[in-house]
């Protein structure tokens, strides 16, 4: 699940960052609600959710949010805020919020109504995937390989693996570029090498075929890579 954190106190930004980051979400975090709009302006729907904070250098955090609204987007964005007047927060929810946080703030709530907005967001997705005898769990963050005697194998992941082949099994039988996949899976400030997603890939089949599951990852020479069903 990838974010776009919008907040330009370094030190709460940096926390929350790397709050979100430990839950394994994908995070683009700019300082400016300038910066932010280029981002949000003809990407917004790589995004599954974004965090605004409301004063902000360049455009204010509400001001990010009517353009993202006038352009029919439903992305589901948490505003963040000092100010706790009740007309602060009608205008906020009033512009089109989600959900509204004061500062300050623990992390712990801040996951919480995270996920309450993923729950209820029409951008949802199944928290279970299953291509075969794989089954991918959203929620728990869990693999598991259904064998034929009926016994399920759980098996370990690491953080990219697990969002390389969430990303797959969201596209079942359909190509999905190079382009495509580092886009989604890396921050956007991420200083990546070329063959990135190849060697990440690569990781992955080696994984799948430790547990029986070979051949689940094709690829499509010059293009990309297909999950097959």
């Amino acid at each position: 699940m990838r974010v776009l954190l919008v907040e330009d106190e370094p030190d709460l930004g940096k926390a929350i960052d790397r709050t979100l980051k430990q839950e394994k979400y994908i995070v683009d975090w700019v300082q400016n609600g300038s910066e932010a709009w280029e981002y949000l302006e003809n990407q917004w729907m790589q995004y599954t959710l974004a965090i605004f904070d409301w004063l902000l250098p360049g455009l204010s955090g509400l001001e990010l949010l009517q353009r993202l609204r006038a352009k029919n987007s439903a992305l589901p964005v948490l505003m963040l805020t000092a100010k706790d007047r009740m007309e602060d927060k009608v205008a906020g929810l009033d512009a089109g919020a989600d959900d509204y946080l004061v500062k300050p703030f623990g992390m712990a709530e801040l996951l919480a109504r995270l996920r309450a907005l993923q729950r209820r967001s029409p951008q949802i997705q199944p928290q279970q995937l299953q291509i075969g005898n794989l089954i991918l769990d959203c929620g728990t963050r869990t693999v598991v390989q259904l064998e034929n005697s009926g016994k399920n194998q759980r098996f370990s992941l690491t953080n990219k693996e697990f969002q390389l082949l969430e990303y797959l099994m969201k596209h079942p039988n359909q190509i999905v570029t190079t382009d495509q996949i580092r886009n989604q899976l890396w921050e956007a400030s991420a200083d990546t090498f070329s063959n990135v997603v190849a060697a990440q890939v690569r990781l992955l089949r080696r994984k799948l075929e430790s547990v029986g599951c070979a051949n689940l990852i094709e690829t499509v020479h010059g293009v990309g890579y297909r999950m097959r069903n």
